[in-house]
């Protein structure tokens, strides 16, 4: 596993990226009139549908499905129920708390997923691993521009839907990394979509009936289901794998810089300099975390040749102790 980290960690990044996408698409669209339910069936039907034909052209191509059992098939099924409860979850803190607060409830699993690492796997988190989460921390509340605000009295309600969001996202790195492994990702996210349609369309049951297709939400579903659903769902479930659940979730910090990025560009949000100090701090965080890793890159390539060239001696040993009866 060491030999691929920095490229997994790299593939989480990318996952969390994606994601920055969410909250401003999330704004838009509520600005636009839809509601919050509609928004999260609109994000997975379209993450599914989006899966659907991306295995509708693997399968074109000759690629041949997974066998799936019915445990793995309802453990899928559960982890994208997970995965629509804490869309739920965030999407309603949106409604409760400002932007910057509910940000900052999310970025809780940064440090959630240190502690799934050390109660669940009963491995403690490295030095740098532990830097990296204080610091990504401290870079959270100053890019959030909780500080830069008065938010006045914040509800409790929202409150817990932002904590308990989450505490969705730290059980979805850490399940992405044990449910359904060694199966295509393509296939594996289709599954998985199902499971968050079904609790989408459980809590907007009149989804179809309501117009909102016509309406035009189909673009923002759109949008939702590639950046929010289908990117990290599959990317989480190539690289989690391969990396402990603190890792993953340091990594997965690059979603508020970007979301940052994308509020200035696209809504013209302004941006403080403390807010340009704490995306700065986020990025520190992910160097610090990969800080041992890249410094052992060179030390695995020289341990691998090594091992080759003592392989090859011992060849030769034996080659040579073979040849000396003979004589």
């Amino acid at each position: 596993m060491e030999k691929n980290t920095l490229r997994y960690s790299g593939i989480v990044f990318l996952a969390g990226a994606s994601y920055g996408a969410q909250a401003t698409t999330v704004k838009i669209t509520y600005a636009a009139g839809f509601t919050w339910t509609q928004v999260v069936a609109s994000q997975a039907l379209f993450a599914a549908l989006l899966f659907a034909v991306a295995l509708l052209v693997q399968r074109a191509r000759g690629k041949r499905l997974a066998p799936l059992s019915l445990k793995q098939t309802i453990a899928l099924l559960a982890l994208g129920l997970n995965t629509c409860i804490g869309t739920v979850l965030y999407n309603y803190a949106l409604t409760l708390l400002p932007v910057s607060v509910a940000i900052t409830l999310l970025f809780q699993f940064t440090w959630m997923g240190i502690v799934v690492q050390l109660v669940v796997m009963r491995r403690r988190p490295r030095a740098a691993e532990a830097a990296a989460a204080a610091v990504i921390l401290g870079g959270t509340l100053m890019a959030s521009g909780m500080f830069s605000e008065s938010v006045g009295a914040l509800d409790p309600i929202g409150i817990a839907c932002g904590l308990l969001s989450a505490v969705s996202c730290t059980f979805f790195m850490f399940f992405s990394s044990r449910v359904g492994r060694g199966m295509p990702s393509v296939q594996r996210g289709l599954v998985v979509c199902l499971g968050a349609c079904a609790l989408g369309f459980a809590l907007c049951p009149d989804y179809f009936a309501s117009g909102v297709l016509q309406d035009g939400i189909w673009k923002f579903g759109l949008v939702l289901g590639l950046c929010a659903l289908f990117v990290p769902v599959a990317l989480f479930g190539i690289a989690t794998p391969h990396l402990t659940p603190g890792l993953a979730a340091i990594m997965a910090s690059s979603e508020l810089p970007c979301g940052i990025a994308l509020s200035t560009l696209v809504l013209g949000e302004p941006v403080e300099a403390l807010q340009v100090a704490g995306v700065v701090a986020i990025l520190a965080g992910i160097v610090i975390s990969q800080l041992p890793h890249l410094g052992r890159r060179s030390d695995i390539g020289e341990g691998r040749a090594a091992r080759r060239r003592a392989r090859h001696l011992a060849a030769a040993a034996r080659r040579i102790g073979r040849e000396a009866p003979r004589r």
